[in-house]
């Protein structure tokens, strides 16, 4: 009880409770559009803005939120030039990113640079600038999905009819890129930009086995996010076990389970 009622504690259940329904909710969208490694490939160009941040003085997620959009505009222009082979986009921004993070990790070796706390999280460590960083990104992206459910239901599930319908194709994928980026900036600190795209799609992969319909979806995969991020904390103070890493860890159980359940339902029938 003692962890529980300590401020820090409380500012780190406020920032995992608001990233366990803007991470999965993005990610049901990118599963469904078969861009699950959107994530790590983000949240590698997300360090190198974070590393940046460091050399120049300048706070980190800030500066990581920033490289994360615009790899984001980078990864719609690269989708576009290579239509047949879209992962190649991925692929290239993910390589770019790791580089550019290797060569500012090692121009940033005279410097304090706490580089762990951003490679597997430091929840515990939320100041009251990072809960309303991550705050105001929950508010923008609850209502922009809330805006725009009809049309980005669309986009997902059929590209084509919703350019021929008069849909502005580019700009919704470029609207889920975006605000995938977002998240993932503010997310980094929580789980680590290594954890990062397993809080996108774990819980996808956990509601695509119970869900029957796309509301189904869009609900239960926030309901597990939340409880893998309560119980991962939990957990990780009572037994001062990594908080991102426990909290991914319950989420590959509770999908586990689900599968063992789903497997048990059908022997049955």
């Amino acid at each position: 009880m003692e962890i529980v009622t300590s401020e820090f504690f409380q500012r780190a259940l406020i920032g995992g409770l608001l990233i366990g329904v803007t991470a999965p909710l993005m990610g049901i969208f990118l599963v469904l559009r078969r861009l699950s490694m959107i994530g790590d490939t983000l949240s590698h160009v997300s360090i190198a803005g974070v590393a940046l941040g460091f050399l120049i003085g300048v706070y980190p997620i800030a500066v990581g939120l920033v490289f994360a959009i615009a790899a984001s505009f980078g990864i719609e222009k690269l989708r576009k030039a290579y239509k047949t082979y879209a992962e190649l986009s991925l692929a290239i921004m993910m390589s770019g990113g790791v580089a550019l993070a290797s060569l500012l990790f090692t121009l940033g070796k005279g410097f304090n640079m706490n580089v762990n706390s951003y490679l597997f999280g430091s929840i515990y460590t939320l100041s009251s600038g990072d809960l309303y960083l991550i705050g105001a990104v929950t508010l923008v992206v609850l209502i922009a999905i809330r805006s725009q459910v009809k049309e980005l239901f669309l986009i997902t599930f059929d590209e084509d009819a919703a350019a021929v319908s008069g849909l502005p194709v580019r700009f919704y994928n470029v609207m889920i890129s975006v605000l995938t980026a977002l998240v993932i900036s503010v997310s980094i600190k929580i789980v680590g930009a290594l954890l990062v795209s397993a809080l996108l799609t774990i819980p996808a992969a956990c509601s695509l086995i119970i869900a029957r319909s796309f509301k189904q979806s869009v609900i239960s995969v926030v309901i597990i996010g939340e409880i893998a991020v309560v119980a991962g904390l939990l957990v990780a103070g009572v037994w001062n076990l990594a908080p991102g890493g426990t909290i991914v860890l319950l989420l590959i159980v509770i999908l586990l389970l689900l599968l063992v359940f789903k497997r048990g339902m059908k022997m049955g029938s």
